[in-house]
């Protein structure tokens, strides 16, 4: 495919992907267009020949159509993880989550793009506990009723050198005594970001993905305090970690909401009641094997 338009391609999980399709033989001809709010905070992948990197508003209904206009497929990675109250999900998440592939699923059907390939969460669903799930399922329920020519990508927590979750732990405990943390109990089954770009670039190049949905899990289920544990000693300040109540979980997460960029909040501590964990047995499709969480986060948690 000649020309590709990656919705969020500028970000931490957008980058890899991008990185990925680019160093790919079938891609050597590929224009990959990365619409940014901010121009100056993609210039990372500035250096890549086929990327063309524009400021743009992709909520905008009509400068999405022109961006999309010409594609030959479109990738879309938009999420947050902080989209506020309110039912049924909170108007942060709604319109990243919900009515942006909405407008993408019209844009893409009006100029004839067919393939789409999306990324959500794993254990997205209408009746989850939290707005993020919530509005994830509902993202996808969009996508799937556009007709186009789509694939799903589910993914468990993702890791690797610029995430925004062993990275955060790491440099906590750079300050923190110890760790009093909601939800110790919680869940997850990482994933490695370049393992989750080889997949969705491997869709890209393999129609058989087409109508697919696949969960993406690493090889090993861990408890968030194991998670932390880990974290913090890796980047050599290890630290005690203690599970709290969830009433006062809530109360701590309902706080955190009022700091910029606060670590927590209460639809996350919704989100930690669904295991983020692949099925018994489910591995990374075409083959690929997951990465090890161990064979990676000594790498980059030591920086710094």
């Amino acid at each position: 495919m000649k020309n590709i338009l990656v919705i969020g391609g500028t970000g931490f999980l957008g980058s890899a992907i991008v990185r990925e399709l680019a160093r790919r033989p079938a891609s050597a001809d590929s224009c990959f267009t990365l619409p940014t709010r901010r121009e100056a905070g993609a210039r990372h992948l500035t250096v890549l020949p086929t990327a063309r990197v524009v400021e743009a508003d992709v909520h905008d209904p009509a400068t999405l159509a022109r961006l999309v206009k010409g594609q030959d497929a479109v990738i879309s990675l938009v999420g947050i993880l902080k989209g506020g109250e309110g039912e049924p999900y909170g108007a942060g998440f709604a319109r990243a989550h919900v009515e942006l592939p909405q407008k993408i699923a019209v844009a893409a059907k009006a100029a004839g793009v067919r393939r789409l390939l999306h990324v959500s969460a794993l254990r997205a669903a209408t009746d989850a506990p939290s707005g993020y799930l919530r509005s994830k399922a509902a993202g996808e329920e969009a996508l799937q009723a556009a007709g186009l020519d789509l694939t799903i990508f589910r993914p468990s927590v993702i890791f690797g050198r610029g995430d925004s979750f062993l990275t955060l732990f790491a440099k906590m405990a750079k300050i923190a005594p110890f760790f009093p943390l909601a939800g110790a109990d919680a869940r997850f089954q990482p994933i490695w970001v370049e393992d989750v770009a080889a997949v969705v670039a491997d869709s890209l190049e393999n129609s058989q993905s087409i109508g697919m949905a696949y969960d993406l899990c690493g090889p090993k289920q861990y408890a968030l305090a194991e998670l932390v544990r880990y974290a913090t000693a890796a980047s050599g300040h290890p630290r005690a970690v203690f599970g709290i109540p969830e009433f006062v979980g809530w109360l701590q997460a309902w706080a955190m909401e009022f700091i910029p960029n606060g670590p927590m909040t209460r639809d996350n501590i919704r989100s930690m009641r669904v295991p983020s964990v692949c099925d018994a047995g489910c591995g990374l499709p075409f083959g690929r094997p997951a990465t090890a969480l161990e064979n990676i986060a000594p790498t980059y948690l030591g920086d710094g």
